[in-house]
């Protein structure tokens, strides 16, 4: 038995998000991460350009090589990347970004630019919610007897 969600994956049609069994939320979770978001830019910066892992990995701060490895075979499963190995010792290899990777830079693009500038909004709303969960707890314990 097949799901709505399912069904139109493998049509080729629009997925959907509220059907538990379609593969769009699976999606969503490997393209929402920032190692893909850093990824995607990244590569598109360098675009039609490919760049080596080395390279990217200089270019992305903070991410592992076990951690970018596995971004990057995500990426290229999805086909929003492509890789190509020179046979060389060690084997150099290089990605960039295909015509459905350049179409998610786009989008990704439009949530970093959101994150950046409503972060500091979203700090102050952390700090409130810590607030309250901390005065809470005091209140708490001062009504113990």
């Amino acid at each position: 038995m097949t799901t709505r969600g399912t069904r139109a994956a493998g049509r080729g049609v629009r997925g959907d998000l509220f059907d538990p069994q379609c593969p769009t939320r699976q999606l969503l979770d490997r393209i929402g991460t920032k190692w893909t978001s850093m990824a995607v830019r990244t590569l598109a910066d360098a675009a039609p350009d490919e760049v080596r892992f080395a390279e990217l990995r200089r270019r992305m701060p903070g991410v592992s090589q076990k951690m970018l490895s596995v971004t990057l075979r995500s990426l290229t499963r999805d086909g929003l990347v492509s890789r190509r190995v020179e046979p060389t010792v060690p084997p150099r290899v290089f990605y960039r970004l295909t015509g459905l990777g350049l179409s998610l830079e786009s989008a990704l693009a439009g949530l970093r630019t959101w994150a950046e500038e409503h972060m500091a909004e979203i700090d102050r709303a952390n700090e409130a919610a810590d607030q309250d969960v901390d005065e809470g707890q005091a209140s708490r314990f001062r009504q113990d007897p």
